[in-house]
């Protein structure tokens, strides 16, 4: 899907307030069972590397937040990644995400539409409503904006360039390079945590994908297997060459044998024994 992208008349004053703790964020329900699923698909692998996790906020359906004229506005992607970010108080629980107050600006946000499209594309700014679209490009200013389709598996992936989005095209793996994480996001098809169809998944800049804790066990199990056998080919070789070692011995044992009855036997001819 394009977006035909219209120039705003009027740049609002944007602020960056912290959330008042009294501000009720809005209770909405997750749409379906597959959008914390993809987001916790895409956060777990990313555990495994200790440089993408240090200072970081990796979150879904998280309050990102801004002032506009005056009013706080907050929008909840279905999945984000921020860093560096400020250290938080763990005794504290956290309910939002403030840029430049708390840390950076998120490096990607990600929506992941249902059966039917709701703000995800709207570029609206009223009394009213803010438009997702809106508040990503023109408010916080990401600098990369993902909108994916779980049903069909289409990904559009939007750059930030010249103060509006772009769309982007995939490399000849049909992935997308992500500035500020240094992967590439792309589409898997197959059976994660009991569901089957489209995921966003991360490869590195070599093209190695990252894999889920399951995977790395499996593939942990499958090279334990492989030094077993390895060890197993090296134990029946070693007992082949002891085996081999032996049959010699005997065999020399043998012909020794051999000599020594013919040679006795040449004695009790009187013949000469050299041999």
């Amino acid at each position: 899907m394009s977006v035909l992208v219209q120039p705003y008349v009027t740049q609002p004053t944007i602020t960056w307030p912290l959330l008042p703790e009294d501000f009720i964020l809005p209770d909405e329900p997750v749409e379906n069972l597959d959008q914390p699923l993809i987001a916790a698909a895409l956060r777990q692998p990313i555990t495994a590397f200790p440089e993408l996790l240090q200072d970081a906020l990796i979150a879904s359906n998280f309050a990102l937040c801004a002032g506009i004229e005056e009013r706080t506005i907050c929008k909840a992607p279905d999945w984000m990644y921020v860093r560096p970010v400020k250290p938080w108080e763990s005794t504290k629980y956290r309910r939002s995400y403030t840029p430049h107050t708390e840390g950076a600006i998120p490096q990607v946000v990600m929506e992941f539409l249902s059966a039917t499209y709701g703000e995800e594309y709207s570029m609206e700014s009223t009394d009213e409503h803010v438009g997702k679209w809106y508040f990503y490009e023109q408010v916080i200013q990401v600098p990369t904006y993902v909108i994916f389709r779980p049903d069909t598996g289409r990904i559009e992936v939007y750059a930030l360039k010249d103060g509006h989005y772009k769309i982007q095209s995939a490399d000849g793996n049909g992935r997308y390079w992500i500035a500020g994480l240094d992967l590439c996001l792309g589409l898997w098809q197959g059976s994660h945590e009991e569901r089957t169809g489209y995921w966003l998944r991360w490869w590195n800049a070599r093209g190695e994908l990252l894999l889920w804790s399951e995977e790395r066990t499996e593939q942990e199990r499958q090279r334990a297997e492989q030094e077993r056998q390895r060890a197993e080919q090296e134990q029946q070789r070693a007992e082949q060459e002891q085996k081999r070692a032996e049959q010699e011995r005997q065999e020399k044992e043998l012909a020794q044998q051999q000599v020594e009855l013919l040679r006795e036997r040449l004695r009790q001819l009187g013949l000469d024994d050299r041999i």
